[in-house]
């Protein structure tokens, strides 16, 4: 237990529409205790998958809402036989993924009722995903009444972008009047791989100009300058910048009234298009998880093929954008599902970048999911594999928050 009395075990949750995802984190070491994931609320057949020690625990029973829910997992904490605490009473705070904080939040807060209020007002710019996480911090509140609760945003960290950088060139009155503008997302991953780089580099972060690339079903990259976030590639929400997994990525703007006009298509099933059947899927034809688009890219197949290549070209796109607003780049971190594990999509994306005097080692680069320098001794720009850890910038900022 760590001074006044503060317990330092802290319960990291992130929720989605149907789902919670969760991690119990013991501070005193940044131990992770157990983490789960609660998969289709609402649905007869919901179920969780609880993990401690590499031991799955699978739970198959009818969650209702997200409060019971919420019950089932503390259930699991404190089970008889796999739970890892003796009490709810261990749980000294529990922190929230929130994904859209607008201009209100530039970085993680204490949640009480006016927090609360503020986050609602962010609805209409997240809609999807910001409903959830309120509903999540009820929940949490209803069934932990006397346990504190922060919230950290996904984008806090592009609140230092420069309006040069946030900006888009539409009538202004639209962004005083409905907030239209970059936000960016991914904020906490861009943060932590940062802050870990700089780490691991032994520098000052504040030294380094830095290019994070968040790579897996949603994507998106980031140009961090002396520690801070200065621009991103997700815009407004987080369909824009690079092709992901089911998002369309940046497209010229007019696609969107052409389409809706030729096949009388309403806005809502425009949005889903660009949401849930462009990006990798929409190109391949065969799947969004990059596995597959691999594999079927080895047998042959030309699309699946061109949809990892589009996805290469648009990621080297930003890198050669954001070096240039910079003014040059030290290092290029890769993080997420495909920048952990895309062996073969950091050697093209690092192919592209051998002008910038890029030069990596293959034999280091065939790794998957561990910390490790890619880059020759002799490379200009350093590269790096950094897996992230959201869930742990997530418990640190909570634990800093609570014991002030």
């Amino acid at each position: 237990m760590a001074e006044g009395g503060f317990k330092m075990k802290i319960l990291v949750v992130n929720c989605g529409s149907s789902s919670i995802k969760y991690q119990l984190i013991d501070m005193e070491n940044e131990s992770l205790m157990a983490k789960g994931y609660l998969e289709k609320i609402g649905l007869p057949d919901s179920f969780l998958t609880h993990t401690v020690n590499g031991e799955k625990h699978r739970i198959e029973q009818e969650v209702k809402n997200h409060e019971e829910g919420i019950q089932l997992v503390l259930n699991q904490l404190t089970h008889p036989e796999y739970g890892v605490i003796s009490s709810l009473s261990e749980i000294g705070a529990v922190g929230h993924r929130v994904v859209h904080g607008g201009e209100k939040f530039s970085s993680s807060v204490l949640i009480d009722d006016e927090v609360m209020n503020t986050m609602k007002q962010c609805i209409p710019l997240a809609q999807l995903h910001n409903p959830a996480g309120i509903t999540g911090i009820e929940a949490c509140q209803r069934v932990l009444p006397n346990v504190p609760m922060v919230g950290v945003f996904d984008t806090a960290f592009h609140q230092t972008l420069p309006e040069k950088a946030y900006l888009y060139a539409i009538p202004y009155e639209y962004y005083e009047k409905y907030g239209i503008r970059k936000y960016g997302f991914h904020g906490t991953s861009h943060r932590f791989v940062s802050k870990r780089v700089a780490e691991v580099m032994n520098q000052p972060v504040e030294n380094l100009k830095i290019i994070t690339c968040h790579l897996g079903q949603g994507a998106s990259l980031c140009a961090v300058d002396a520690g801070k976030s200065v621009d991103t590639s997700m815009g407004l929400t987080p369909l824009a910048g690079v092709p992901m997994g089911t998002r369309s990525g940046d497209i010229d703007p007019s696609i969107v009234t052409f389409l809706m006009k030729k096949e009388n298509l309403t806005p809502d099933e425009m949005d889903t298009i660009l949401n849930k059947k462009s990006g990798k899927l929409g190109i391949s034809g065969v799947s969004p998880d990059d596995r597959d688009i691999e594999k079927a890219a080895a047998e042959g197949n030309k699309r699946a093929h061109l949809a990892i290549e589009s996805f290469v070209y648009q990621v080297v796109g930003y890198i050669g954008r954001f070096a240039a607003q910079m003014g040059g780049v030290d290092v290029i971190t890769f993080a997420g599902g495909v920048g952990e594990n895309g062996i073969e999509v950091r050697q093209q994306i690092c192919k592209y970048l051998e002008f910038l005097g890029v030069k990596i080692n293959e034999e280091k680069n065939h790794c998957r999911g561990e910390e490790v320098e890619i880059s020759t001794p002799d490379s200009k720009v350093k590269v790096f594999v950094i897996p992230t850890n959201e869930e742990l910038m997530i418990a640190r900022d909570t634990m800093e928050i609570i014991k002030k």
